[in-house]
C-alpha cells in the first residue's frame, strides 16, 4: 500500500482521488476526471480544449461565446481588438467603406448615420464641390479646417471665385474687387459693366 502522502486532493470536490475515480492534472492542480468541467455549461473537459479565464475553466464553445463580437461581422476576436465608436473590431473589419482601407491606427469621421470613413473618402463624398472646378472643397493635408467662398447659393474655393474674364480674385472686403454677377457668372465690376453696356 502506498504512503498517504501520494494521494491527491481533487481541487473543486476536495476528496481523495483514488484508483477507481480517475485523475487529471490541469494547469497545474489536480481533479477528478468528472469534476473537471466547464464552469459554464458543465461538459467534461479532460481530453478537450480548454481556457482558464478569471479563475474559470471553460470549453471552446464557451470560451469563443465570452470574446466580445465584431460589430461588423459579428464573429468572436480572438486576436487584436480594435477598439473605436464604443464598439469592438477585427482590425480588417473598421475599414473605410468606399476604398477598404483600414481604419486602424488613423484619423477617421463618420457621417450621419454612423458610419466611418477614411478623411479623404469622407471629404470626397460629402464636402460641398467647388462651382468652378468642380472638386471636394477640403483641407489640406495636415489641416482640419478650410475656408470657402458661398455666393449665389454656391460653393468656391477662395482661389477659383475669381472674374471669369480677366482673372481678378474677388473678394467683397476688398475695395474694387467685389463680385458683380450676371445670372450664374461671376464678375469684376469692370467686367460687368462692359457684359452689360454690350448687352444694350
Amino acid at each position: 500500500m502506498g504512503d498517504d502522502s501520494d494521494i491527491e486532493t481533487c481541487t473543486k470536490c476536495q476528496k481523495e482521488i483514488i484508483g477507481d475515480t480517475p485523475g487529471v492534472t490541469a494547469l497545474g492542480k489536480p481533479y477528478h476526471v468528472t469534476c473537471f468541467l466547464c464552469d459554464q455549461c458543465q461538459k467534461q473537459l479532460a481530453g478537450c480544449s480548454f481556457y482558464s479565464i478569471d479563475g474559470k475553466n471553460l470549453c471552446q464553445v464557451d470560451y469563443m461565446n465570452s470574446l466580445d463580437k465584431c460589430d461588423k461581422c459579428q464573429t468572436p476576436i480572438t486576436s487584436k481588438i480594435l477598439r473605436a465608436m464604443g464598439k469592438a473590431f477585427h482590425p480588417e473589419c473598421f475599414a473605410c467603406p468606399s476604398c477598404t482601407k483600414s481604419l486602424d491606427g488613423i484619423p477617421f469621421t463618420v457621417d450621419p448615420q454612423g458610419v466611418p470613413f477614411c478623411l479623404d473618402c469622407y471629404h470626397e463624398r460629402f464636402s460641398p464641390r467647388c462651382a468652378v472646378c468642380l472638386k471636394s472643397i477640403v483641407p489640406t493635408p495636415g489641416e482640419t479646417e478650410v475656408a470657402r467662398i458661398v455666393a449665389m447659393d454656391r460653393s468656391y474655393h477662395v482661389a477659383c471665385y475669381k472674374c471669369e474674364d480677366c482673372g481678378m480674385q474677388l473678394n467683397s472686403k476688398i475695395e474694387g474687387q467685389g463680385c458683380y454677377p450676371l445670372e450664374t457668372h461671376l464678375f469684376c465690376k469692370g467686367c460687368n459693366l462692359k457684359r452689360i453696356t454690350a448687352k444694350n
